[in-house]
C-alpha cells in the first residue's frame, strides 16, 4: 500500500480541546505498549452470488486506526466499503485475514461500537428521548444512569428541548442527530459511521460535518467513517483511505495534516484542494468520464 501525505501547512495538531492519546504519542514518538483501536491484515471477503458465482467482494486489506483518531474511507459504488464496516461492526464474517478491535474480534468487543448509518431508522412511535435511550433496555443499563446520560447528549446535539418530540417531527439533520446520541448512550470507544449524512442536502450536510466534527472533539472517541464525499473525507479526517472498485483494495492512505478545529472557510485553502484533487486524480475524475464518486 502506498503512502502519500497531504500537501498542506504545518500546524498545530490541536482540536481546541483536550490532545488525544493518539496524538500525544505521535508527538513523542510511536508507542510500542499501546496496541491500535483497529487493526486490520490481509483482510478478504467473498461471497457466493447464483448469478455471478463466486464474488471477490474485498481482497487484501490492511490498515490500523488509532485510539481518539478520525479515519474516512472513500470509494467507488460497489466496491465493499459498508461490506467492511460490517465486519469491523461483528455483523458480517470475513473469509481471510485478522480483525481485530481493542485487539479482540469485533463479535467480542460489540460493547465497545456505536454505530450510525444513512438512515437514522429511529422508531417512530417513540420520542427523541425514548429513542436515544433503545441501547438501555437492549443491553440492561441502569435507568436513571442512562436517563441521565441521555439528557446529556441530546444537550451536546443540541436537541434537549425536542426531547418529547417524534421522529416526524424533526428535521432530517435532527434525526441523524437522534441517531447519533443513541449510538453514544453506552459510551462506546469507537464509532462506525456508513453514510451518515449522504441523503441530507448540501447546507444540512455541512451543518452535520461542522456537529460531528464537534462532537468528536468532545467526546473523543475514535471514528471511522464510510463517505461518498470527497470534500467531506478531507474535511473530518486524520487519514484518508482509497478503496478501488470491486474487489475493493487500499489504494492509498492520505495524512490530512490541515488544522483543526476546521471550519467551512477550510474548504478554500490550498491545501483542502489539493488533497481533493489529488483524491480525485485517483478515481480518474476530471477526465470525460466520471466514476461513481463526488
Amino acid at each position: 500500500m502506498n503512502a502519500r501525505q497531504a500537501t498542506a501547512r504545518t500546524a498545530p495538531d490541536a482540536r481546541g480541546g483536550a490532545i488525544p492519546t493518539h496524538a500525544r504519542d505521535n508527538a513523542a514518538g510511536p508507542s510500542a505498549a499501546v496496541p491500535p483501536t483497529i487493526e486490520v491484515r490481509g483482510l478478504s471477503k467473498t461471497y457466493r452470488s447464483k448469478r455471478e458465482g463466486t464474488v471477490l467482494a474485498l481482497d487484501d486489506i490492511s490498515f490500523t486506526v488509532e485510539e481518539g483518531e478520525f479515519v474516512c474511507i472513500v470509494g467507488p459504488s460497489g466496491c465493499g466499503k459498508s461490506t467492511l464496516l460490517k465486519i469491523l461492526a461483528g455483523i458480517v464474517a470475513h473469509s481471510v485475514g485478522t480483525v481485530a478491535v481493542r485487539g479482540k474480534p469485533p463479535s467480542d468487543a460489540q460493547n465497545r461500537l456505536g454505530l450510525v448509518f444513512q438512515a437514522p431508522v429511529l422508531l417512530p412511535w417513540r420520542t427523541v428521548l425514548q429513542n436515544t435511550l433503545l441501547p438501555a433496555q437492549v443491553l440492561g443499563l441502569d435507568p436513571k444512569a442512562a436517563e441521565a446520560r441521555a439528557h446529556d447528549l441530546l444537550r451536546m446535539v443540541g436537541l434537549e428541548q425536542f426531547a418529547s418530540s417524534y421522529p416526524n417531527e424533526l428535521s432530517g439533520g435532527m434525526q441523524q442527530r437522534c441517531s447519533i446520541t443513541r449510538a453514544l448512550l453506552h459510551d462506546p470507544s469507537i464509532l462506525l459511521m456508513d453514510e451518515p449524512f449522504g441523503a441530507l442536502d448540501a447546507m444540512t450536510r455541512d451543518t452535520m460535518n461542522l456537529e460531528l466534527q464537534r462532537i468528536w472533539r468532545e467526546s473523543g472517541k475514535t471514528i471511522f467513517l464510510i463517505t461518498h464525499s470527497i470534500p467531506e473525507a478531507v474535511f473530518l479526517a486524520d487519514r484518508v483511505l482509497v478503496m478501488s472498485a470491486r474487489p475493493g483494495r487500499i489504494v492509498e492512505e492520505i495524512k490530512v495534516d490541515l488544522p483543526r478545529p476546521r471550519d467551512l472557510d477550510t474548504m478554500s485553502e490550498p491545501a483542502f484542494a489539493e488533497a481533493v484533487r489529488h483524491i480525485r486524480g485517483l478515481f480518474g475524475i476530471g477526465g470525460k468520464e466520471r466514476p461513481h464518486v463526488d
